[in-house]
């Protein structure tokens, strides 16, 4: 019996001792294991140069938005060897080329706060864009235009025709009229009292964007040359369906003269105003050259050089 239990005390420390040393190789092992390193991109080898296959990496390049901007000058950047063209203060252009964008990333939403799915443009202005579906494509430039002059105070100037010819002048409206339509006939009414304020303004907008659009835009605004293209000019095409985008900022190469420019559109169903891509670069580069040819193509609309229109002064 005493053998026996000097035997069993014996095996009881192996199996201890060998615990021990299972359990001290494992925590070796933990210690040897190296911690996980985010892996670098890979480099691809083009014609002896590396070259970035991962997008996160590809942010080094040259971006053209700076996304710290909150204005169209300041969020898209002028392509090297260019200069933005001198606008005067309180004018329109100098108006357009400040307005407010929506934080960089910030998507276009429809009317109904539906997402728009066309990946078209490159930000998105900061401007409500109402409840109903109103503000499309004419629409929107008649909402640029009218909110810089309602801005300034210059309430002799917002007046727009409707397609039927009928010119509906804010000033009228502001005296507590408002116009009735009935079949394709539309007169004042009498009905309120005096108003200037941007709620009334706001309402006699969605007036005018339910019965104006490209083809009464295009009556009653003036036909000018490309080589004439300033900040404000729209890219129009009056018909049933139209379409038109407004020039929203321009640059010029001081070396060759080269105008180059930036579009804002809305479109169908009424959405948020956004500056549009140009399809034709591979850089992401929005920027579109006066020298386009015969044909202006944007992401969603063809335009022709002679489609180039100007509100009146």
């Amino acid at each position: 019996m005493p053998t026996l239990r000097k035997i069993m005390r014996l095996g009881a420390a192996s199996i201890l001792i060998f615990t021990l040393m299972v359990a001290c190789a494992v925590e070796q092992s933990q210690l040897n294991k190296k911690p996980e390193i985010a892996k670098k991109p890979k480099l691809e080898e083009k014609e002896g140069i590396a070259s970035l296959t991962n997008k996160s990496e590809q942010s080094y390049k040259e971006s053209f938005i700076n996304s710290h901007g909150k204005t169209t000058g300041e969020r898209i950047k002028v392509p090297e060897g260019y200069e933005r063209v001198e606008v005067p203060r309180g004018s329109f252009a100098k108006y357009l080329r400040n307005l407010p964008l929506k934080p960089h990333g910030a998507k276009v939403k429809y009317y109904n706060g539906k997402e728009k799915p066309n990946d078209v443009y490159v930000a998105v202005i900061d401007m409500d864009v109402g409840t109903r579906d109103l503000q499309q494509c004419a629409d929107a430039v008649i909402r640029l235009y009218s909110e810089y002059l309602y801005k300034n105070k210059q309430y002799d100037k917002i007046h727009f025709n409707f397609t039927n010819g009928f010119r509906a002048d804010f000033r009228k409206w502001m005296q507590g009229y408002r116009i009735k339509v009935e079949v394709n006939k539309a007169y004042w009414v009498k009905k309120t009292g005096y108003c200037d304020d941007y709620a009334c303004f706001r309402k006699y907008l969605d007036m005018v964007f339910a019965y104006a659009g490209t083809l009464s835009l295009s009556q009653e605004m003036k036909r000018i040359p490309l080589n004439d293209l300033q900040i404000g000019d729209v890219f129009l095409k009056g018909s049933d369906p139209g379409h038109c985008a407004m020039v929203v900022d321009m640059a010029q190469n001081p070396k060759t003269g080269e105008k180059i420019f930036l579009l804002a559109q809305s479109y169908m169903p009424a959405q948020d105003i956004h500056i549009l891509k140009n399809p034709a670069n591979d850089d992401d580069n929005p920027w579109y050259s006066i020298n386009f040819g015969d044909i202006l193509i944007t992401p969603e609309w063809q335009f022709t050089k002679e489609q180039v229109f100007r509100f009146g002064e």
